[in-house]
């Protein structure tokens, strides 16, 4: 779980600082421009490390299925080589993903004003100002982001609907530690999942709430992360209970 995590941490930092200085910077400056190059590499890299996180997300349900319901096949089945053909797996996707939703929207022509309902540079924004028919390219699109969404998320689902049906034979407390360890990434694919199903599983069109949704998946959740795991995991508090007061007493003692 920790090394998933500590990829996961990784991906966020690279994930929202495609979005949130440009847009605090914007704000601070009263403008809201971007380059032609800038908005086709913000959606390459937007694209690319979202499904690197919709990917990690999934291989941390697996391996909460697999230290609650196999316990003894845990070390084997996640092994340190099973897990960096895992995280290999996320980036390939990632890239095969972010490669072909920018092939698609790159070969498209713009049209005066050049102007998207948008804090950032998204596929269907851009299809509304494309000045050609976008009806096969939208459908392409929906496909290759809706199913990226979707399918995950319904493998999320199945894991922990057969982790439920297998805390039903065990103890209170068996079931309160194992949800325990669950309960954080529950949480975390709530606030990203959501959202992103919304905003890409359904025909290419802009809807004035869209803006509210994509603050959740690019800005909220990746912000969240730590602070949802950190609360909600013992030995993260531990570790940052005996930090503090070694801090504490470091202090004390050079007073």
């Amino acid at each position: 779980m920790y090394y998933f995590l500590s990829h996961l941490s990784s991906v966020d930092i690279c994930y929202t600082s495609c979005v949130t200085p440009k847009l605090i910077g914007d704000q601070l400056v009263g403008r809201n421009t971007i380059s032609y190059g800038n908005c086709m590499l913000q959606v390459f890299v937007m694209h690319f490390f979202g499904l690197i996180e919709v990917l990690i997300l999934t291989f941390m349900a697996f391996d909460r299925y697999v230290a609650i319901c196999k316990p003894l096949h845990y070390m084997t089945v996640m092994s340190r080589t099973r897990c960096n053909i895992l995280i290999f797996a996320a980036w390939a996707g990632g890239a095969a993903h972010s490669f072909s939703q920018f092939f698609m929207i790159i070969c498209l022509p713009f049209c005066d004003p050049n102007e998207i309902d948008h804090y950032y540079c998204d596929i269907f924004p851009l299809l509304q100002v494309a000045c050609t028919d976008t009806h096969i390219t939208g459908v392409l699109m929906v496909a290759n982001s809706g199913l990226a969404a979707l399918v995950p998320f319904i493998f999320l689902f199945g894991s922990y609907v057969i982790i439920l049906f297998t805390l039903r034979n065990q103890s209170a407390e068996g079931r309160h530690k194992a949800l325990s360890t669950c309960g954080s990434h529950i949480i975390v694919v709530i606030l990203f999942f959501g959202p992103s199903i919304f905003a890409y599983l359904r025909p290419p069109t802009t809807f004035p709430k869209d803006k509210i949704f994509a603050l959740f998946y690019t800005i909220i959740a990746p912000m969240f992360n730590p602070l949802i795991y950190t609360l909600r995991n013992t030995d993260l508090k531990k570790a940052m209970r005996k930090v503090w007061c070694q801090k504490v007493f470091s202090e004390e003692k050079h007073n």
